[in-house]
């Protein structure tokens, strides 16, 4: 039903290839929310797309722009399911689109023209597939067809704590798995490198870290970056060394793969490193031999 969702969105929003020009730097569309869910986080095998809030009081919206659909949770003029809930979506005039979404069902927001920065749009709620207060915000680029990290445009919710990398595994072509921390000497072959790690919130919830990078005797081998998701052939793809199905990089147990390598005989020297959406970095190293 995920999957359900992410396409018939997908299709949605590529009908809304038609306007155009003008946007300066956004804002959060909550001055009191708290992110329980980010960008790139792991929601069993597949990566959330926008920011989910734990928030009561105004929905507001993030920058100028043109309303551009709205939709309550009981209304009956589309018979697609709406795991949004009432939503709103707000067109910037230079590609990007808002969405603004699981809020009140009952409260007011605008049903047609201007809209500016920092006007309510409604209020935090519950609708759609959510069970919780608050409410979902996107970034959808329609140009190039995909969705976005809001962080990328908006400056951070102010966090000055490390990542933590909770785990790394290493998986052999043969399905099994070793913890290169408990681990002297592996066979020489290929692996996948998969990495759980975590970015603690501004209120110790955990978030998905920025970026992942895997090094391996001090050369990268593997980059994933939590940047975009875009969909092709009606599957979403996300970059880590260049585009990969999300399938392949979403573990069902929340680790991401970060790298596919080939560990050569010797000593092997193993780098993790997480980085955070504010900058802040954390690695850990791990040395064993190849035999």
């Amino acid at each position: 039903m995920k999957r359900f969702y992410l396409l018939t969105l997908f299709l949605f929003l590529t009908l809304l290839l038609f306007l155009n020009p003008g946007l300066s730097a956004m804002n959060w569309p909550t001055a009191a929310g708290v992110i329980t869910r980010n960008f790139g986080w792991n929601n069993d095998g597949l990566p959330q797309l926008g920011v989910s809030f734990t928030a009561g009081g105004n929905l507001i919206a993030a920058e100028n722009g043109e309303l551009l659909y709205r939709r309550r949770e009981g209304d009956t003029a589309s018979r697609l399911p709406s795991p949004l809930g009432s939503w709103i979506a707000v067109d910037h005039w230079d590609g990007i689109i808002s969405l603004y979404s699981r809020f009140d069902d009952n409260s007011s927001a605008p049903v047609s023209g201007r809209i500016e920065r920092g006007d309510v749009l409604g209020n935090a709620g519950i609708s759609g597939w959510s069970s919780q207060g608050g409410f979902y915000f996107q970034l959808f680029d329609r140009k190039e067809r995909r969705w976005i990290n809001p962080a990328m445009i908006i400056s951070p919710m102010g966090t000055v704590r490390q990542p933590v990398i909770q785990s790394v595994t290493l998986r052999d072509v043969m399905g099994r798995t070793y913890d290169p921390a408990q681990t002297a000497s592996l066979p020489q072959g290929r692996y996948v490198i998969l990495v759980n790690a975590i970015e603690p919130g501004p209120t110790f919830n955990p978030l998905a870290p920025y970026r992942l990078i895997v090094s391996l005797n001090g050369s990268e081998a593997g980059v994933l970056n939590f940047d975009t998701f875009s969909a092709r052939d009606g599957s979403l793809v996300v970059f880590r060394n260049g585009l990969v199905p999300a399938r392949q990089v979403y573990a069902p147990d929340s680790s991401y793969e970060v790298a596919d390598v080939w560990f050569s005989r010797g000593q092997t020297t193993l780098e993790i490193i997480a980085q955070g959406v504010a900058g802040n970095v954390r690695n850990i190293l791990y040395r064993f031999m190849v035999e």
